[in-house]
């Protein structure tokens, strides 16, 4: 497969053909940089994980170059970072068992530029040839311009798809920005009970970013944990981590409907919510 950017990459963990790695796929996560995949999409990774009838395969779509660096790697070129985040994320996807993991190279003053439709068109061709039942990608309350860049490729990428090709369900997962104030009949709730073994070891292979001074690895399992716990106020916990998701599927199946409003009419939803409880 032909991307645009002449460093993009594609890893096959166990070795078979990319072909097959592409159709066996059933579950593919869009990520905007190394580890977010792990972060985000671990329900994915891990309904896949030990089964032989379901695939994850990953995409990152940003080389990693930008990356915050200190300790050991504080003297890094981005150039150096690049390469160190590429090899973690391909480190993370053979921990994982991915089906394969696509990094596709750019920069992310390009993923943010909108006039820019290279990506769009790279998701395109990944899609066409995975053909997933469920895609994972950010979600479009999210507070990193990068992420948010993602999320509206992946969007304009799934609505170029003919109906075949299309997944059955796309959820927008929380990173930058929690999802806890959605509504809870509108969130969606991820159990990812059992996968803190899995998270711990997917989340190790990013030395760069814990030892860079961002203890993603801590904050993660504590958002699981802090989401399981006061999802409901009445009644004992039905799981011990979970992850908060939006569905986006809608918008895939109505191209018509604006991404902003659809994402803001959640928001008005909690502003309701907090006037009623006040109000009363």
């Amino acid at each position: 497969m032909n991307f645009h950017k002449p460093g993009a990459r594609v890893w096959v963990p166990d070795g078979c053909s990319q072909p097959e790695a592409f159709q066996r796929t059933t579950h593919l996560g869009i990520g905007a940089h190394q580890d977010d995949l792990e972060f985000m999409a671990l329900h994915g990774i891990f309904e896949c994980y030990n089964s032989t009838e379901k695939w994850f395969g990953g995409v990152t779509c940003t080389n990693g170059g930008g990356s915050a660096r200190t300790g050991i790697y504080a003297d890094y070129t981005n150039e150096q970072m690049s390469e160190v985040r590429i090899k973690e994320q391909e480190e993370a996807a053979r921990t994982g068992r991915y089906a394969f993991i696509a990094q596709l190279d750019y920069p992310s003053r390009e993923v943010k530029d909108p006039k820019s439709p290279h990506l769009r068109t790279d998701l395109v061709s990944i899609l066409r040839e995975t053909r997933p039942s469920v895609v994972y990608t950010h979600n479009p309350a999210d507070k990193h311009d990068t992420h948010i860049g993602v999320t509206i490729a992946t969007i304009q990428a799934l609505r170029d798809l003919s109906g075949e090709y299309k997944p059955e369900r796309v959820l927008g997962c929380e990173v930058w920005r929690g999802l806890d104030w959605m509504p809870d009949n509108d969130k969606v709730v991820l159990d990812v009970s059992g996968a803190e073994e899995l998270a711990k070891a997917l989340n190790a292979a990013f030395d760069s970013q814990i030892a860079g001074g961002k203890r993603y690895d801590l904050a993660v399992l504590g958002r699981q944990l802090a989401n399981a716990t006061f999802f409901e106020s009445h009644a004992a916990d039905d799981m011990d981590h979970a992850w908060y998701a939006m569905d986006l599927t809608p918008l895939i199946e109505n191209p018509e409907l604006d991404i902003a409003e659809y994402a803001t009419a959640f928001i008005a939803k909690f502003m309701d919510d907090v006037r009623g409880k006040l109000k009363k």
